[in-house]
Parts: structure tokens; sequence; C-alpha cells
């Protein structure tokens, strides 16, 4: 179908693909827990987006330059592990705010404000962007699913990649509205928001340190 090789195989790997936890997944569910189900839709939208260019990327050999160029493949890398890391100095800053302030009254007016500094759109699709694996990988599971005899593989690519968002959105989702209930909870519990948003940033030093020691 469209020049696309064993495609029950392809879904059967891209949900477990899909189900892996990873820094966009951690930061979708972050943003929806504070801030509800609007921002963690706007975020997930970074995300796809993100993804769109990795696939388009992947589909014109970007990705294989990158495998072959080590300097190049380096300096993305770094460039990742770097935003990661200050994405996860952030949130344990905040952390660290919030265990000061866990016995103060609630500031429901304040929060908001703070949190519109925040741009999830941008900052989830700067953390799928910046994923050199992330590449490397879309071309190494892509390819064996292609039929190289078709005689249109941009299609073929483009059906794919559609599986690949349809099953991003629906875990996305999952996750926004599960992190809607949890939003509620960490209102009431500033102990329990601490220890999440502690938990998010030593997640994200974790992935920063992964994409470092990563190599082509």
């Amino acid at each position: 179908m469209f020049g696309v090789i064993d495609l029950p195989t392809y879904l059967a790997g891209l949900i477990l693909i899909v189900l892996l936890p990873g820094p966009n997944s951690l930061y979708v569910l972050s943003v929806a827990a504070r801030r509800g189900v609007r921002a963690g839709y706007t975020a997930a939208a970074g995300v796809w987006c993100g993804d769109t260019v990795l696939m388009t990327l992947s589909a014109a050999g970007v990705a294989s330059l990158l495998q072959a160029n080590a300097v190049l493949f380096g300096i993305v890398k770094y460039a990742g592990a770097g935003y990661l890391t200050w994405l996860a100095i952030g949130m344990l800053r905040a952390a660290r705010q919030m265990w000061r302030t866990r016995r103060a009254p609630a500031a429901d007016d304040a929060a908001p404000a703070k949190a519109a500094d925040e741009r999830p759109f941008r900052r989830a699709f700067v953390v799928s962007l910046f994923n050199p694996k992330a590449i490397l990988f879309f071309v190494a599971f892509f390819v064996q699913f292609v039929d190289r005899d078709y005689a249109y593989p941009a299609l073929s690519f483009v059906v794919l990649g559609a599986f690949a968002q349809v099953a991003s959105c629906l875990y996305l989702s999952a996750l926004i509205f599960g992190g809607t209930r949890l939003s509620a909870a960490f209102r009431r519990r500033r102990r329990l928001s601490a220890t999440a948003t502690s938990a998010a940033g030593a997640l994200f030093l974790g992935f920063a340190v992964k994409l470092s020691l990563a190599s082509a």
C-alpha cells in the first residue's frame, strides 16, 4: 500500500516506540498538570511540529549526513543536551521555590502570570527538534518499511509519518487528560507538586546526560 512494506509490523513497533518515556512526553505531561488541557495541547502541538520536521529531514537524507559527519553530529548533540540541561535547571529552581513556600497560603493569581512566560509550544518544539538520536532513529526505522522500487517514495514516508503522528496524538492526549487530574492534587498539596517538579527536573538532567553520551 503506497510503497509501504509490512504495515502490521511497523504499527506494532511504532506503538512500542511511542510508549517509551522521553523528554517530549514528560514535558507535555508536566505542562498539562500545571496549566491544564489547553496549555497541554499547545505543548503537544510543538512536539508534533518538531516530529514533522525530523521526519522531513529524515526523508531528505539529512539524518544520514549527521550520521556520517561526526563533527556536525556532535554540534547538534551537545546543543540539544545543553537545552535539556537548561530546562532541567529551571524545573529544579522552581521546585526549590515550591519547597520554600509549601506552607504559605496559596497564591492563585501569581501562578498563572508566571506560567504565561513559559511558552510551551516553543519549548516543546525545541526539545523535539534538538534530538539527533531521533533523526537517526526515524531513518533507521522508516527505511525498513519503504519499498525502494516504489515510484513515489515520498508518499511512503508521508503514510508512515501520518501513522506516527496519529499514535503520538492519542498518547499525548491520554497524558494531557491524565495530567489535568494531577493538577488539582498539585494545587491542594504543595509538597506533592514540589516533589513531582523535582523529579521532572532530575529526569531532564538524565535525558541530557544520555543525549551527550550518544554516538552516531
